[in-house]
């Protein structure tokens, strides 16, 4: 398949939006994709949920040995571990040509991962701009709300529709559609509350220790959720003015929320997506953590601070 982004001229990223009705369109699009890759020696990854896994493999026979099979029901079960895959896959072929199909948002996803997942496909055309990459990314037109079709034309420069590809016309600014995605977000009917300052990270843990015991969470989990916590109040410290407020409450479900607020700017948007070096002098490593252990990590990057939500589902 040969998109009107790929066929500028120059190495460049290609990032169209399939949108798709049913399992042929799927097929015939998707298909199409993975084996013009595969046809040209391109490395080939395919990351969407379990069962167009399945629609996939048996459309592409054996050729589908060639290729790299990702659930992003898994992957992208908090979207914003999914780009740090992306990228790593990519790197992996230096600075060749790679095809990627990335279906972050499918039938059934929270309206809160749907903007956590919005967010990641406008950040695409940052992270790749300038390099020879494809990516793919597939759209229920049926099972998807209607705004959920208006943000995929706004973040992908093309769309493929009824086999033609096209240029949007809404597509926009990564900036500007991460600035729309931080919307205002829902208070909780109650939480337990601590406001800290450089010097008081270990009554942080203690508080964050004591609160998950008493959460249906299990030990390990447990763990995870006091070292996210723990790494964003030392980010507060650093980079967020000195200083920090730390909320914790449970949802009607059972479901643990972490949520910190600070005066931080967060100046890279793409901070904590891509998993940082060792030697690296640009920071990200804390929120990159952050994004590894929890299931959802809602982020507001607005101009009187920063607020980071985690969630931790017990299920």
């Amino acid at each position: 398949m040969t998109t009107v982004a790929a066929a500028r001229e120059g190495a460049m990223t290609a990032h169209p939006a399939l949108f798709y009705r049913d399992s042929d369109e799927y097929l015939a699009g998707v298909g199409a994709f993975v084996r013009g890759g595969l046809e040209a020696g391109r490395p080939v990854l395919v990351a969407v949920p379990g069962s167009r896994l399945d629609w996939l493999r048996s459309s592409l026979g054996s050729a589908a040995r060639a290729a790299d099979f990702v659930d992003m029901s898994v992957l992208g079960r908090n979207p914003g571990r999914i780009l740090a895959l992306l990228q790593a896959f990519a790197d992996s072929a230096a600075d060749g040509p790679v095809h990627l199909v990335g279906e972050p948002i499918w039938p059934g996803r929270s309206p809160a991962e749907t903007v956590e997942a919005t967010r990641h496909e406008a950040l695409i055309n940052t992270a790749f701009a300038g390099r020879d990459v494809s990516v793919l990314c597939p759209y229920d037109v049926k099972g998807l709300p209607a705004d959920t079709l208006v943000a995929a034309r706004r973040t992908h420069p093309t769309v493929i529709e009824d086999g033609l590809d096209t240029v949007s016309p809404a597509y926009e600014d990564p900036r500007a559609v991460c600035a729309d995605c931080d919307l205002p977000l829902a208070e909780p009917e109650a939480a337990t509350v601590l406001a800290y300052r450089a010097g008081q990270l270990g009554e942080v843990r203690d508080l964050a220790h004591a609160w998950a015991d008493d959460t249906a969470l299990d030990r390990v989990r447990r763990g995870d959720l006091v070292l996210a916590i723990s790494e964003a109040a030392a980010n507060s410290i650093v980079h967020g003015g000195g200083s920090g407020v730390l909320r914790l409450w449970t949802t009607a479900s059972g479901d643990v929320v972490a949520e910190i607020r600070d005066g931080g700017r967060l100046s890279d948007p793409l901070a904590g997506r891509r998993r940082p070096s060792l030697n690296s002098a640009n920071g990200g490593r804390g929120l990159w953590l952050i994004h590894q252990v929890a299931d959802l990590v809602e982020i507001r990057a607005l101009p009187t601070g920063l607020t980071l939500r985690l969630h931790f589902r017990v299920s």
